[in-house]
């Protein structure tokens, strides 16, 4: 026999010893009651243990239901991740395809995984990253070979990849001003880069150490909460002047630009230094204004080289007798 059919039978029976025991006490011991008024309350307490025996079997049947949804959800919430796995292999995959538009494809469909799937986001630019840390040449950034007609045709394919990655990146950073949303880091150690955009961006850790930046790059706006490595870098020419562009940046930690080679225009103006800054040993080639930054902790700027007096003007904190006049 069934355990809800035991229950059933239990209650019944002690519903029929209550209804007994009642109508007969009554009787006994109250000789006013008439036997229609004690088969009445007994009929009462019989019906109390049914009640109670009817909400227990409800309780119960809710905590089964509640059980049953939460192993569903479970159930669900593998499946998603099964899938959301699936795909974010096939996209990784997809990404040593030989032909661009899959690339490109692929580097789309991983932004997609990452944005439905916000666990994957800091996973998925570490693959995006990854992809622009991969050695990669371009007929404007060497001229110390010849350039066959297919490798540039070939390179300029391979740039628009690039391109898409370095745009999904920015994509998938929060804006600078959203203080709730979680911070992301990114290894950009090695790069070659070119119209790197950073402007308006939240970040968390950035290696850009010995990095290859072409044309025009920004950081303007941007929050970094953890360290800012630029250490060895080189900015170049590409299409257009290397322009880079640091306005309004607040750096909460480490901003090392020591050693780069800044081959165009450099303006940091208003940004703010709240931790270490350190520009020694770098060489700009071209105008350099700082006005209007602050620098709150260290400022090192011991063995820069600078082809013309940078603007300082409004500079707090920076050591002004250093930069304060181009390096003969």
């Amino acid at each position: 026999m069934g355990e809800r059919k035991v229950g059933l039978v239990v209650t019944i029976a002690v519903a029929i010893v209550g209804l007994c025991a009642v109508s007969v006490g009554l009787l006994v011991f109250d000789p006013r009651v008439t036997g229609a008024e004690a088969l009445r309350t007994g009929g009462l307490a019989a019906g109390s243990v049914v009640a109670l025996y009817a909400l227990w079997l409800n309780d119960r049947r809710r905590r089964v239901e509640e059980q049953r949804q939460t192993l569903e959800g479970r159930r669900t919430e593998l499946e998603r991740d099964r899938v959301a796995d699936e795909r974010f292999a096939r996209a990784v995959e997809l990404l040593g395809h030989e032909t661009d538009q899959v690339r490109v494809g692929a580097l789309h469909a991983l932004a997609g995984l990452a944005r439905s799937n916000p666990d994957y986001a800091q996973t998925v630019l570490d693959v995006l990253c990854s992809y622009l840390r991969r050695p990669f040449q371009h007929p404007r950034y060497s001229t110390s070979r010849d350039w066959a007609p297919e490798d540039s045709d070939d390179a300029e394919r391979q740039l628009q990849v690039r391109l898409t990655a370095q745009r999904l990146i920015t994509d998938l950073l929060p804006a600078a001003d959203d203080a709730d949303a979680p911070i992301y880091d990114l290894d950009l150690t090695g790069a070659t880069l070119e119209y790197f955009e950073l402007s308006d961006r939240k970040v968390g850790t950035v290696l850009l150490r010995y990095a290859h930046l072409f044309s025009s790059n920004n950081l303007s706006r941007s929050t970094f909460h953890g360290h800012v490595y630029f250490t060895g870098s080189t900015f170049g020419t590409g299409r257009l002047s290397g322009r880079f562009r640091c306005d309004d940046a607040v750096f909460h930690r480490r901003a090392w630009f020591s050693g780069v080679h800044f081959g165009g225009p450099v303006r940091c103006e208003r940004s703010t230094f709240r931790g270490p800054a350190k520009f020694s040993d770098s060489t700009f080639t071209d105008e350099v204004s700082l006005a209007g930054s602050s620098f709150e902790e260290r400022a090192e700027f011991d063995g820069v080289v600078f082809t013309r007096a940078p603007d300082v003007t409004g500079t707090t904190g920076a050591p002004t007798e250093v930069v304060g006049a181009p390096v003969e």
